[in-house]
């Protein structure tokens, strides 16, 4: 069994199953990609996400405001904590800060991470944090904001093995997408060597960097597979072995009891 660990369900493209996410849920599944966490990005797609995992009883969903969309989702703490009482929801974000592409409102994703931070604190569900060019500000707020029982997940991980490794040493987990099969990432590939398969999770990050030998094609959550097997390879684990772990990885981060 393998969990895809974050994917854009309602985001990602359809049309080689007639329109029917049914059908893209089940071609993962045939692959042993047995559950998925869809993603929250700001207050519009919440109940999209929600919904999705209403209906399949192996996805769930997060809630939260993506660092590049916090300037079309205006979302009080209050709003947050309504929104994470679903019980399918199991986690806050994607939240974080991203400082490649939106530089310029640093004070604003700084406030709105923290405001994330808090609320998962409170209603002990971990965060779910992107982060880009922010290494010292990420590690700052979750410090100063964060809860160390509860924790989170550095998602799609492309920063240094110290970053990993500081945000290991707060309760997070790493999460590894596609990009470790790009040929270009040969640094991160040392990161991946390095995170304890003990705290290391797998994702697609669909619709987007879909793994190689899928490279420049829309990704979905069946290439997760592609993922767990590059996980293996540098590990010198075997696949069944990246499965069972990551999967149970997943089942303690957010809380799920399995």
């Amino acid at each position: 069994m393998l969990v895809d660990s974050h994917c854009h369900l309602d985001r990602i493209d359809l049309s080689p199953y007639q329109g029917s996410l049914e059908a893209a849920v089940k071609a993962a599944t045939e692959r042993g990609v047995e559950r998925m966490l869809c993603i929250g990005i700001d207050l519009n797609n919440a109940p999209a996400v929600v919904a999705i995992a209403e209906k399949f009883p192996s996805i769930y969903a997060s809630v939260g405001v993506h660092p590049l969309d916090i300037s079309d989702s205006v979302c009080s703490k209050q709003t947050l904590l309504e929104l994470a009482n679903h019980s399918k929801v199991v986690a806050i974000g994607e939240t974080g800060l991203d400082y490649y592409y939106s530089a310029e409102r640093k004070e604003d994703q700084q406030q709105s991470f923290a405001q994330h931070l808090e609320v998962s604190a409170s209603c002990g569900k971990p965060t779910i944090v992107h982060t880009r060019d922010a290494r010292a500000d990420t590690l700052k707020l979750i410090a100063e904001h964060g809860s160390a029982e509860v924790g989170g997940v550095l998602h799609c991980f492309t920063e240094s093995w110290e970053m990993a490794e500081a945000a290991l040493d707060m309760g997070y987990y790493i999460s590894f997408s596609g990009i470790i099969t790009f040929k270009n990432a040969a640094e991160l590939r040392e990161v991946v060597r390095r995170v304890p398969i003990s705290r290391l999770l797998v994702e697609t990050d669909s619709p987007y960097l879909a793994p190689v030998p899928y490279r420049g094609k829309k990704n979905e959550p069946k290439y997760v597979v592609e993922v767990a097997e590059c996980v293996a390879e540098l590990k010198g684990l075997s696949f069944g072995e990246v499965a069972k772990q990551t999967t149970a990885n997943f089942d303690r981060l957010f809380s799920l009891g399995r």
